[in-house]
């Protein structure tokens, strides 16, 4: 029995698609405005049923940061690549931060998807 439910439970994760966002460990780059860095990153979607994702900052506590991108939202088909900028301020890269894209899922659609998914990105602070 042990091992039918670890042979179903290996299929179905063989199956299930997220996204992809690199690098997992951006590099900060100063940015036009005084004071303010920024990261480029790079978003794949590979889910059928997704074509947003959220940009997000969080500190190490997963508290919301502030910062700046041309999209907190954006439009992503079906295997497609989208990149993006983040601009954060200098002062609150005293800790390490995390970037993360969050697929949103639309309800008025007739098939309901279950599963949200969540990739992040570490930036190193204390430059």
């Amino acid at each position: 029995m042990l091992n039918k439910l670890s042979i179903l439970f290996i299929g179905l994760a063989s199956i299930v698609h997220a996204h992809e966002m690199t690098p997992a460990y951006p590099k900060l780059k100063p940015s036009h405005v005084s004071g303010v860095m920024k990261v480029q990153l790079s978003l794949f979607n590979q889910r059928e049923d997704v074509k947003y994702y959220q940009i997000e900052l969080f500190d190490l506590d997963f508290n919301s940061m502030p910062f700046s991108s041309t999209y907190r939202i954006m439009k992503v088909d079906h295997k497609e690549r989208r990149d993006f900028e983040v601009y954060i301020r200098r002062s609150d890269l005293n800790n390490p931060l995390y970037v993360c894209t969050i697929s949103k899922v639309v309800k008025s659609r007739g098939t309901r998807t279950l599963i949200s998914s969540r990739i992040c990105s570490k930036i190193n602070g204390g430059n």
